[in-house]
């Protein structure tokens, strides 16, 4: 079985026993959250050891050990991306499996369970007609401040929606255009958003451009851009007024040209 195969069919397994787990009602607002958070890690934590027992790990729901940074093959996986929205009982959450190879998100799988999808950088979707007016999509209870301002920028409709990993897909499925991200976020938030984006042929990569650089001893990556490849060059980030300005000129904070997609 290949990597992307692995990381699919784990992806897939998870989504269908969370929803089994959601379905019961024995369980419900935090309380599902945190059941469904642990039974989806003690799944793919013990297919990972099976499957792949050389390789490191990397999970938002076990205590990090930093022998991983003595490995070039690392999983980063989010067992339940979007808790909150799973105990609610939204669609807009996802399981995260990912493999990064020195560094590099090289392998992804996003499932969005309760829609039925599972997204994957050995499949990735076909490319999608975009609307003249770009779709920003943004978190449903706190969009970042340099969000809005992009979205005022490009005049462009904002979208709020649950997890990362929901937002990121619905930029391949076409339900928006651009994931503009600087909220804070560690390293289980994007790595198979990234994985698999990249493989769709989007720009997946810092805020800024630069890349995505995975399995550091810090798991903090705090910023995100996962857009098509046409929109990437006004999407420099906006972290000021003025640099929403520039942006006009492919300028970015520092005042070198947005670098443009490198790397992850």
């Amino acid at each position: 079985m290949t990597d992307a195969e692995l990381a699919a069919r784990l992806a897939g397994a998870a989504g269908r026993l969370a929803l089994t787990l959601r379905d019961t009602g024995l369980v419900s607002g935090r309380a599902l959250g945190d059941a469904g958070d642990q039974a989806v890690n003690v799944l793919l934590m013990k297919a990972l050891a099976e499957a792949r027992p050389e390789d490191g790990v990397l999970s938002e729901e076990t205590t990090d050990s930093l022998d991983r940074l003595g490995k070039a093959r690392v999983w980063i996986i989010d067992p339940l991306d979007g808790t909150r929205e799973y105990a609610e009982g939204r669609d807009d959450w996802a399981v995260h499996v990912a493999l990064a190879v020195d560094g590099v998100a090289t392998v992804g799988a996003v499932a969005l369970p309760a829609r039925g999808l599972v997204f994957r950088s050995d499949a990735p979707p076909p490319p999608v007609t975009r609307p003249a007016r770009p779709r920003l999509l943004v978190s449903r209870s706190r969009p970042p401040e340099a969000a809005t301002r992009l979205a005022e920028a490009l005049d462009a409709d904002m979208v709020p929606m649950g997890s990362a990993g929901a937002k990121a897909m619905a930029v391949l499925m076409g339900e928006g255009d651009i994931y503009f991200h600087t909220g804070g976020q560690h390293q289980w938030d994007n790595a198979a958003p990234v994985a698999v984006a990249r493989a769709a042929g989007m720009v997946a990569t810092r805020a800024d451009g630069g890349p995505c650089i995975y399995n550091g001893a810090e798991t903090l990556l705090p910023d995100l851009l996962i857009c098509a490849p046409e929109l990437a060059p006004a999407c420099a980030p906006c972290w000021t007024g003025s640099t929403c300005r520039e942006r006009r000129n492919g300028s970015r904070p520092g005042g070198g040209a947005w670098r443009g997609p490198s790397g992850p």
